[in-house]
């Protein structure tokens, strides 16, 4: 079969791939190169009774790929599916369909793990993980890639959930692992606060009055008016945060919505991550400055860890061509 036609990776394909340094790698690579605002739109939503499709479109820095993420969920059905698809910018061809499910926890993971290297202290580090599933679980494993690790303190409200959690990298990956009792005991000590779990009342899972100074918090769980993941003193506490999409995270997230109900002016010390990695604006202040890494998610991340994917799996021959092509056609 011809080379010329579309590839389809599975996640099956993806899992059998995944380079969670080589992952980090590629968006610092993306994040520092020159990106234009029309590259990376903003999100669309189109939303339905119980049903919503969302779609993410970014052309890459790369100057190899232009693509969309289009996620379709069902509230009703509780279920989501996840697509993305990558065009040649030089033919329009399509060169890739992706099962986008495990992109996206990739891409929010790696990403997370970029603004840590960056942002948290240049020694091993002392982690707390605020949730137990498969975010998690893959936040820990990019940070993991990236820097030493002291120890790590796991909390969810499931004994037996952060117990197994636990286990799992004290296992893969040999680290120092606790199960905490609370999240506040699992916060206590840390050098980076990782949440990845939003509680079942949309009720703020991290509060301010937790934070000590100079930690490094991501918080990765609200990314609609309607969810909760940080409380409004994480906000007013922070020297700086920093957003993947400014514009989306200050008017689009429930933990931002919440903070400006409240009073609390955070624009001035909201900047875009692009700006962070491309060294156009400083993260450190003081070593007792609190440092919020907010995310949305961006199809920057989408489209740059698809190609990321799309690459190892032509090297390794893993995939299978389509046999059939959509010709592009002369305007």
């Amino acid at each position: 079969m011809s080379n010329d036609l579309p590839i389809f990776l599975s996640d099956a394909d993806l899992g059998g791939l995944l380079d969670w340094r080589a992952a980090v790698q590629a968006l610092a690579q993306a994040y520092a190169a020159p990106i234009a605002e029309a590259m990376v739109p903003p999100r669309s939503m189109a939303r339905g009774d119980g049903l919503w499709l969302r779609g993410l479109s970014a052309i890459s820095p790369s100057g190899r790929h232009m693509g969309c993420k289009l996620i379709a969920a069902s509230m009703k059905a509780r279920q989501a599916s996840y697509l993305v698809s990558l065009f040649d910018q030089h033919s329009t061809a399509l060169a890739a369909l992706i099962d986008g499910n495990r992109i996206t926890g990739v891409r929010t993971a790696a990403t997370a793990a970029l603004f840590i290297d960056r942002a948290a202290p240049r020694r091993p580090l002392r982690v707390a993980v605020l949730g137990s599933g498969f975010e998690a679980r893959s936040q820990l494993a990019a940070l993991a890639a990236v820097r030493a690790i002291a120890q790590v303190a796991v909390f969810s409200p499931t004994p037996a959930s952060r117990e197994r959690f636990a286990q799992e990298f004290r296992d893969s990956a040999g680290l120092r692992m606790q199960a905490s009792a609370s999240a506040q005991l699992a916060v206590q000590d840390a050098d980076v606060v990782i949440c990845a779990a939003r509680s079942r009342d949309e009720s703020p899972v991290l509060r301010g009055e937790w934070l000590a100074p100079g930690m490094t918090v991501t918080s990765i769980g609200s990314t609609l008016p309607e969810q909760r993941e940080v409380d409004f003193g994480v906000i007013e506490r922070a020297a700086l945060i920093v957003a993947d999409m400014r514009d989306e995270v200050a008017r689009d997230t429930g933990d931002m919505l919440a903070a400006t109900a409240a009073g609390i002016d955070f624009e001035s010390k909201l900047v875009a991550l692009a700006d962070v990695i491309g060294g156009r604006q400083p993260l450190h202040g003081r070593d007792t400055d609190i440092l919020v890494y907010k995310s949305v998610g961006s199809a920057l991340q989408d489209i740059v860890i698809a190609e990321m994917f799309l690459d190892l799996a032509l090297r390794q021959g893993v995939g299978r061509r389509l046999d059939m092509h959509i010709a592009p056609i002369a305007k």
